[in-house]
This record gives structure tokens, sequence and C-alpha cells, in this order.
């Protein structure tokens, strides 16, 4: 068939459709596909529709089919989801006030402190490599109803066991936290109704929670019983999990889009299989070491910064809230400037100038010895960094096989978060053996390093 002939068929389906009642999904022909193309995340293929028409047209057919129960039932979903990611943000924003408290109660050096990210990081990458497998073979609803981990994580921390006991129980945490992400992300990506801006507002969800947890923690920094904090973070949880199993029902991700009148694309059958292809698309592999160093530079800086500012820049102990302000910026930057990358620059022109401005922001506050102007420089970096995580998410849905999309935004995202752990670590190890002043030298070049991997990641859109 040549590409006039399809255009014609084409006019002619969306001519006989003023006519008759259309079906759910008029203008999109399924494929069953046994096996991707390994390289076709970096070739792509020339396409009849733009983005922006393919775009608008499945939210058109959405806005056709869906009923007004099931637009009401997608708020809910998605109000769920964006708890998961509030209590995410929770879980990085707490540790930044905490640290030199933990110091202090266990009598411990950075190296050691350190080790809470290396357990988080253990559960993270064993949470993101599981993911691919339970997403595939369990199915959404059971795995994005599943805070138990955390929750005994929390129930560990909370009344300030021995510190092996303290240290190992974010592994649990990271492990949970790894799952609840991907499937969030997964699942957001795979909506056809507005789902740039839903995932741009999800994650500035998840920047609230990076900015009320220094709030509340810095608070208890200062109580005698600090690790209370702990038992707030669990009450989190357990809400998550009840509002979870009483909105998703342990249903598959297939059976959650029809409830709300979304007609979802066939997915490749057997775990085994996707999890193979997934793990032969290059494109896959950049962008989730694009955000495994994007999500260790943001941790690190809301986790490190209240150190560096106090023995650095000489800060008291409410410098806990330089934390919340770096997380509020991130929040502010993920909300207001939706319509600036999507309308003015472009998504992916966005991410080079964002990480630009903050890489030479970064070296202000290393150089500018100014406790006020590096809390208030802080936050714009969080600003810039705010938007960068959903659009590369949004990305990842223009680019990667449909088929193989909530499994591939799934990995990208939970092994994204075992930079959360990583790099934080690496900085606790340089801070103990030449001082918590290499903390900036070393976001730096994992700034740097950003742009690099950004400039490697595919631009074409995906072939399935």
């Amino acid at each position: 068939m040549t590409l006039t002939s399809g255009i014609e068929q084409q006019a002619a389906r969306s001519l006989t459709s003023v006519h008759h009642v259309p079906s759910p999904r008029p203008s999109i022909e399924l494929r069953r596909v046994k096996h991707v193309n390994a390289e076709s995340d970096t070739k792509g293929v020339a396409s009849v529709r733009g983005d922006d028409w393919e775009r608008s047209s499945t939210e058109r057919n959405w806005a056709q089919t869906a009923s007004p129960k099931g637009r009401k039932w997608l708020e809910v979903q998605y109000a769920c989801l964006c708890l998961a990611l509030f209590l995410a943000g929770w879980n990085d924003g707490t540790n930044g006030p905490l640290i030199p408290r933990i110091q202090r109660h266990y009598n411990v050096n950075f190296t050691l402190v350190s080790l809470i990210f290396i357990a988080n990081c253990v559960g993270f990458v064993g949470g993101a490599t599981a993911n691919v497998i339970l997403t595939y073979k369990v199915g959404f609803g059971k795995v994005s109803s599943n805070y138990h981990p955390a929750a005994i994580a929390y129930g560990i921390q909370a009344p300030a066991p021995p510190f092996p006991f303290f240290v190992l129980a974010p592994a649990l945490n990271g492990f949970g936290m790894a799952v609840q992400d991907a499937q969030a992300n997964g699942y957001v990506a795979s909506l056809d109704n507005h789902k740039e801006v839903r995932m741009g507002i999800l994650h500035a969800i998840y920047g609230l929670g990076a900015f009320s947890a220094p709030l509340v923690s810095t608070q208890f920094s200062t109580m005698r019983h600090w690790s209370y904090h702990y038992f707030s973070s669990l009450g989190l949880a357990v809400t998550s999990a009840v509002l979870a199993v009483v909105i998703f029902r342990f249903k598959t991700q297939e059976e959650c889009l029809l409830e709300i009148g979304q007609h979802p694309e066939e997915t490749e059958s057997g775990e085994h299989s996707a999890y193979r292809q997934i793990f032969r698309l290059r494109a896959v592999h950049l962008m989730a070491f694009f955000i495994l160093i994007y999500v260790g530079v943001e941790v690190t800086i809301g986790g490190w910064i209240v150190t560096y500012i106090i023995h650095v820049r000489g800060g008291g102990p409410t410098s806990g809230y330089i934390s919340s302000g770096f997380f509020g910026g991130l929040t502010f930057g993920r909300v207001a400037l939706l319509w600036v990358n999507s309308k003015v620059i472009g998504e992916r022109r966005a991410i080079f100038l964002y990480t630009l401005l903050a890489l030479g922001l970064e070296v202000v506050i290393w150089r500018v010895p100014s406790l006020i102007g590096n809390a208030v420089t802080i936050s714009i970096v969080g600003v810039l960094l705010g938007p960068i995580y959903p659009i590369v998410m949004n990305h990842a849905a223009r680019i990667l096989p449909h088929l193989l999309l909530t499994g591939s935004i799934g990995w990208i995202a939970g092994l994204g978060q075992a930079g959360s752990a990583a790099i934080p670590f690496i900085t606790g190890a340089l801070a103990a053996s030449s001082g918590i002043w290499t903390l900036h030298p070393l976001l730096i070049g994992m700034i740097g390093l950003l742009l690099v991997l950004w400039a490697l990641v595919p631009g074409k859109k995906r072939a399935d």
C-alpha cells in the first residue's frame, strides 16, 4: 500500500465516522507485535500523523467514548496515584533535616550515616528489577496496593532501634517505593486524557511531599523523640495502601483503564518475552541512567544541603527549612513551566536550557559564601530542575514501543530511584574523607553528565 492510498483510506474512514457511531478508537489500528525491533528506538519511522495530531486524536476519542462516571473515576484513580507520589516525595524529603540528629544520636560519621542511602539503593534496584516481571505476572492493582515494605520500614525506624536495624530498614522502603513510583508513572503515561499535563502535576505532587516533609522533620529533629517522625510516614503509607485497595481493587491495568472508558492497546503476552525486549532497547537504558543521575542530584541537594549550610555557612538548627525551599521550587517549576516547556521552548530543548542554568547556579552557590544567597539560589535550582523528570517520562511515552511502554517506564522510574540512594551515599563518603564542601563540585559534575546523557537520548518517534 502506498502512502497516498493510505491517506485516502484514512480520510474515507474519517468521513464515514460522521454518519455512524464511532468505534472506541477509530483512528488507531492495533497490530499484534510479537517482537519489537531493538533498534527501533534510535531509527524511528516516517509517520503520516504528527505527534500533536496523534495526541489530540487519542484525547478526542477518549472524550467521545468515556461516560461521566468514567471521567469522575479517572480523577479518583489519579488522586490515588498522586498520593503515592506524595509519599515518595515525603520519603525523599525526610532525611535532610534528620541526618545531623541521627549522627548525634548514634555517634556515627558521614560514611556510616550514608549507609542509610546504600540500603535504600539495594531496595530500589531490587524493586525496579522485580517491577518489570510483577507488572505482567501479578498485575497493576495488586502491585500498586503493596505498601507493606514501606510500612514495615517506618515501623522499624520509629522507635529508634539499634543502628544496624535503623540503617537496614530503608532497604524494605526502597523496594516498596521503587515499585509504587514505577506503577504510577506507567499508568499515567498510558492515559489518553492530557497525560503530559497529568504527568507534570503528578510529579509536582511528589515535590509537594518533599517540600512538606522537611517542615515536619525539622521540628522533630529538635525533640527528644526525634524518630517519632517516622510514625507520620507510617500513617501516610497505611492511608495510601487502604485507598489503593479500595480504588484499584487488585485489578489489572487494562481493567482499570476500561473503567474510565479507555480501551487499552494490546500488550505483549508473557513477562519473560517483554522483559527481554525491554532490555534490548537502547533508549530505555539511556533514559534510565539519565533519571538515575537526575534523581540522585535532586535527593542529594535536598538531603545534604542542610548539613552543608550548617558546617560550611554557619547555619543554625532551622537550616532544615532550606531543604523545603529547594523542594518548594521543584514543585513550582513542575507546574509553572508546563506551558513554557511545550509551547515556547519545546520539551527536549527545555532540558538542555534548564540543566545549563542549574549548572551555572550551582557554581554560584559553591563560590559565593552567603547564607541567604545560597538559600535563595538553591530554591531557584529547584525551579529549574523540577520540570525535567516529567519531561523525560513524556518523551519516553513518545519514542518507546507502546506495547512495552508500561514495563519500560516502570524500569526507568524504578532504577532512577536508585540514584536517590547511590549519589547521596557517594556524597557522604566524600564528606567523610575530604569535607562536606565537596557537595557542590560533585553536583556540578553530575549535572554536566546529565547534559551528555540527554544529548544521547533519541529524539525520534517510536515504531510500534
